[in-house]
């Protein structure tokens, strides 16, 4: 039996076109809510930025934030936390204060950048939300980092940081954190914390930083606007997030009523 449902937040909760919500997707929330199924965030967003979005209105079981690197609890409570170390935290320190390549260093309460070009701000709208602000390095804890660099400039980015983990989540930008970390971490942290077992879960993502939790989770959902990489690794694929995705595969899974 499905006892927690794992949702990420762009492209598979959020429509990428017109930055909403869809109602079949809500009223399919309240149904697992009703059902006593918990629902958790497992996005790479920050919670400043879940704030501006259209999931602000929906109270959540958790978050794992930051792609499972920072995880709370529905009051906001740190559950756990992994942030970034070693040479490789000073390596991007370094990266973020020469200021060759834009980079977003993401703190518990805060996400500011080290410069703006026109790629950030081509990135920021995509997934429409504001570019971060300009500041220093403040000295507190990074739990991710984000660079904005195209496709194929990912190697060059990884052989300066080998103990870390780059996912891309979108053609702009890419998700730096721990090597230990993933949503995958993250989820097996949250099982751990309330005594879930593996196969009472479920999971609906899109992007390439979903992955390996559509790999780990009992039943891993790919949105049908997933890129072909992404959908290799789930175990159904659904109709995209406009075309009611969601609502979809949990019928399909019996987990979802007609009214």
């Amino acid at each position: 039996m499905i006892k927690v449902i794992f949702f990420d937040v762009d492209g598979t909760l959020i429509s990428n076109t017109n930055n909403t919500v869809p109602e079949s997707t809500r009223i399919c929330l309240r149904q697992l809510e009703e059902k006593g199924i918990r629902r958790v965030l497992a996005t790479g967003r920050h919670m400043t930025e879940l704030s501006l979005l259209p999931v602000h209105d929906i109270k959540f079981d958790a978050y794992l934030t930051l792609n499972g690197q920072l995880c709370l609890d529905r009051h906001g409570n740190i559950l756990s936390g992994n942030p970034i170390t070693g040479a490789s935290k000073e390596r991007i320190i370094q990266m973020f204060q020469e200021k060759t390549l834009p980079i977003v260093l993401v703190e518990k309460d805060r996400m500011y950048i080290n410069f703006i070009n026109e790629q950030v701000k081509i990135a920021q709208e995509e997934i429409s939300t504001p570019v971060p602000d300009v500041e220093e390095y403040t000295g507190n804890e990074i739990y991710q980092a984000i660079a904005y660099l195209k496709k194929g400039c990912e190697k060059e980015l990884s052989d300066q940081i080998p103990d870390c983990k780059i996912t891309r989540w979108n053609d702009n930008g890419v998700d730096i954190i721990a090597a230990s970390g993933g949503k995958k971490a993250g989820i097996q942290k949250y099982l751990s914390i309330n005594g879930i077992k593996e196969d009472e879960t479920m999971a609906f993502g899109d992007g390439e930083n979903d992955m390996e939790m559509l790999d780990f989770v009992w039943i891993g959902v790919a949105m049908g606007n997933a890129s072909d990489i992404v959908k290799e690794n789930a175990d159904y694929i659904t109709s995209s997030v406009d075309e009611d995705g969601i609502k979809e595969a949990l019928e399909k899974y019996n987990l979802y009523e007609k009214g």
